[in-house]
């Protein structure tokens, strides 16, 4: 294949359009439901993970920061909105939103996919 936009585009080699998912968390004794979408994982998350490798952000912030946008592609959060940085009396992301917008991106990632276990270079999950 000679590498071009159209045969690029022709394989798949694009993340296109957010996927729409629905998440639910408990936040103290209230369950909350949210739309949100995720951003399939592309150019996006691999600068996260650059950056997060040098140690210049932090890697699951940068992970749901690069991942969740709204229906247009747009960033719906900053990796210091999700730290607490952006407004120390906010503080950051609740854990239990946080696990749930990362189920999400694991489930928008893993679809069309055989198995979500993967193997270790050591044979372990």
């Amino acid at each position: 294949m000679k590498l071009t936009l159209d045969s690029l585009k022709q394989a798949g080699a694009f993340t296109g359009r957010p996927v729409e998912k629905e998440i639910t968390w408990k936040q103290g004794e209230q369950e909350l439901t949210a739309t949100v979408y995720v951003r399939p994982m592309g150019y996006h998350n691999a600068v996260t993970d650059v950056l997060s490798a040098v140690g210049k952000i932090d890697g699951v912030a940068g992970r749901i920061a690069s991942s969740i946008c709204d229906e247009n592609a747009n960033p719906v959060f900053t990796v210091a909105d999700i730290t607490g940085e952006a407004d120390p009396e906010r503080g950051a992301l609740d854990g239990a939103l946080t696990v749930a917008l990362l189920v999400a991106i694991q489930q928008v990632n893993d679809m069309g996919k055989a198995s979500s276990a993967q193997t270790t270079s050591s044979g372990v999950n």
